[in-house]
């Protein structure tokens, strides 16, 4: 996973509170073996006319079918942004589509977690704060995110924000999950080693003999 220190792109505004993983990604639009392809299921639902049938016809109402929404890589939406199931299909759908920052006021706490985790910045910002960025990017203005120094900024407005130091280090270093855990391999192979003596027979994969 790439580093993220710095972004500046075209942003979108989706006001309303309480976008769910379902409506990020519905669970029809799921059905693959990898995570290519997932952009194109990216609010399916809301995105297409048809999505019930499995089709394809763009609603030209939709926000990411109008001309600044099919280059933008920034996403500033309502409070609890993120909710519901734990499918971490929603965050790849929006990294595929070319999502890199998610500014709202809160965030649903398994989905803010895959966010870092996947190489997408989420930012949490006060209503007052999330008002004002909508107007300026409803305006015209790009959003840059600077993780290094903390901070959100758009046309006049420069807002701080604050990343746990774990999600922090996940984004700046382009570690995942795993990356992280393997980071302290050394312990957790003393660990194996010394739990091996204290109870070997954890660790025996012989096959009982069938005679």
């Amino acid at each position: 996973m790439s580093e993220f220190r710095k972004h500046k792109g075209r942003a979108v505004v989706m006001a309303q509170d309480n976008i769910s993983t379902d409506q990020i990604i519905p669970s029809r639009e799921m059905k693959r073996v990898s995570k290519i392809g997932l952009g194109d299921g990216l609010f399916a639902n809301l995105r297409y006319i048809d999505a019930a049938k499995g089709g394809r016809t763009p609603d030209p109402d939709f926000v990411l079918n109008q001309r600044d929404g099919e280059s933008a890589s920034v996403l500033v939406a309502g409070a609890n942004f993120g909710c519901g199931s734990s499918r971490e299909h929603a965050v790849w759908a929006l990294k595929e589509f070319g999502f890199r920052v998610i500014a709202a006021e809160s965030f649903g706490t398994i989905f803010f977690n895959n966010c870092a985790a996947n190489g997408v910045l989420p930012v949490v910002l006060t209503p007052e704060e999330v008002s004002a960025l909508m107007e300026t990017v409803l305006a015209g203005s790009h959003v840059k995110a600077d993780l290094e120094a903390q901070r959100l900024m758009a046309g006049d407005l420069d807002f701080s924000f604050t990343l746990p130091p774990a999600q922090r280090e996940m984004l700046l270093k382009g570690l995942s999950a795993i990356d992280v855990t393997l980071a302290d391999k050394p312990l957790i192979d003393l660990f194996v080693a010394q739990d091996q003596k204290l109870r070997g027979w954890l660790y025996k994969t012989e096959r009982p003999s069938n005679g």
